[in-house]
């Protein structure tokens, strides 16, 4: 059985197939960027982040994001789960004691764009000493790790919303695999919106025929679209800014710097091409800063390259950022159409979590094959602990938090601080063995040519 090629310049396909390729992306990206404002809502009292607002800041921010790194980076920027832990904390700060919490909100985001700013400060830092000092800190026994890491830490996102319904999570998951393995032309580069389509029938007949999901709640909850307004403004507001509230967002930018770095790099090892180095690291953190200072701006969820994208990408084997471009002028659209918006949103939970066992586990897929093809050499024993504890730290702990005045604290996801003590173990640790740049062969197989 032969495996299909990549597919860099989608208009070879013609207009009709670009746009289903574009919604597929956009239904793989769509549960998880409009649950972040779900869940803040869920802190807030049902006074938090609008779904509208979240749909507009994610295409046009990742329309930016293109703009800023020359069009050429595949990548789908949706809502960041990395700073929910901050929504909460400053729904709470004693200073805003006496306000409702959609007056709380705005100081909220206020972080956010100030956490954008940080990725600015990085791209100089990267663009002033150079992309390859940059990335020495970071080779392949370091950035697999990561990867993998990204992966399997969003494993228990997919149980939990495969449990929901087993029997319908199956359908979606068995579907996405039948058509990638042995769909024929087109069908074969869409498994996921095959897998959305006919797991979303079923769900309609398992519901007619009076089944329930597995806590007795309806398959398919419709209630919400009876009341969405065909047309309507996303309703932007203007972020503000307090001190306390910074101090517990910003910081929160050192753990999605780090995934935007393993995100990069996932999604050169599957392209096959070199985005660390062309376009380069400082414009891709640009792109996805300036986004996140947008969103934050107009009261929206920061924004945040996309693991899903990198699932999406290696399942298709559509490389043309044309295609993700597609994706988010759909999301602008469905922003100013809340009826249609709603519809999609009754998607089943069961659904997204049978297609994200694939999403998911190919992402740290791509972090194995990024240690096997650069031969990162495991008889060493400095690249067996620098992994190793990579591995541990990000799969599992908590991360860090660090308290410090006026009751204040920061917060290092376990992501970041599985990054922050890997290049930091690579980097004092005798016997490295890999140097950007120094090893053609090697640099080769990430897509890099020097």
């Amino acid at each position: 059985m032969m495996e299909h090629k990549a597919i860099y310049d989608a208009r070879s396909l013609g207009v009709p197939k670009m746009l289903i390729l574009g919604l597929q992306h956009l239904f793989a990206m769509f549960g998880a960027t409009i649950l972040v404002p779900i869940l803040v809502n869920g802190y807030f009292h049902g006074e938090g982040l609008s779904a509208q607002v979240t749909l507009f800041c994610a295409g046009f921010g990742t329309l930016l994001f293109h703009a800023c790194t020359k069009f050429k980076v595949p990548a789908f920027l949706g809502s960041s789960f990395a700073f929910l832990g901050g929504f909460a904390t400053v729904a709470e700060l004693p200073e805003f004691e006496g306000m409702s919490y959609s007056e709380k909100l705005p100081y909220a985001c206020g972080g956010i764009v100030v956490a954008g700013a940080l990725y600015l400060v990085l791209a100089l830092l990267i663009k002033a000493l150079g992309v390859k000092r940059v990335m020495r800190f970071l080779p392949p026994v370091v950035t697999g790790p990561i990867i993998i890491c990204i992966g399997l830490g969003l494993a228990d996102s997919a149980i939990g919303n495969a449990s929901a319904n087993w029997p319908l999570a199956i359908i979606a998951l068995v579907t996405v695999v039948v058509f990638n393995i042995w769909g024929k032309g087109m069908f074969k580069i869409i498994p996921i919106l095959m897998g959305v389509v006919i797991a979303y029938i079923a769900a309609i007949i398992m519901q007619a025929l009076g089944m329930t999901n597995a806590d007795g709640s309806a398959i398919i909850e419709t209630s919400s679209i009876a009341s969405a307004a065909f047309i309507g403004l996303p309703q932007f507001q203007l972020a503000k800014f307090n001190i306390s509230a910074v101090l517990v967002m910003a910081p929160i930018a050192i753990a999605s710097m780090m995934e935007h770095v393993g995100d990069i790099s996932a999604i050169s090892a599957t392209t096959g091409q070199n985005f660390i180095e062309e376009p380069g690291l400082s414009r891709t953190l640009v792109g996805d800063g300036l986004a996140t200072m947008l969103a934050g701006g107009v009261c929206g969820p920061a924004n945040t390259t996309y693991g899903e994208n990198t699932g999406v990408l290696e399942l298709s084997k559509v490389y043309d950022p044309l295609v993700i471009r597609i994706a988010a002028v759909f999301s602008i659209v469905l922003s100013f159409i809340p009826k249609l918006s709603a519809i999609f949103g009754t998607m089943p939970t069961a659904i997204v979590g049978g297609i994200s066992f694939i999403l998911y586990g190919m992402i740290s897929a791509i972090g194995v094959r990024n240690i096997v093809e650069n031969q990162v050499d495991f008889k060493q024993s400095r690249n067996l602990i620098v992994a190793a504890i990579i591995l541990v730290i990000g799969l599992g702990s908590n991360g860090l938090t660090i308290p410090f005045g006026g009751g204040n604290s920061l917060t290092i996801t376990a992501l970041a601080l599985a990054s922050i003590v890997g290049i930091v173990l690579n980097a004092i640790l005798p016997g490295n063995d890999y140097v950007f740049g120094e090893n053609p062969s090697r640099d080769e197989h990430r897509g890099v040519h020097i």
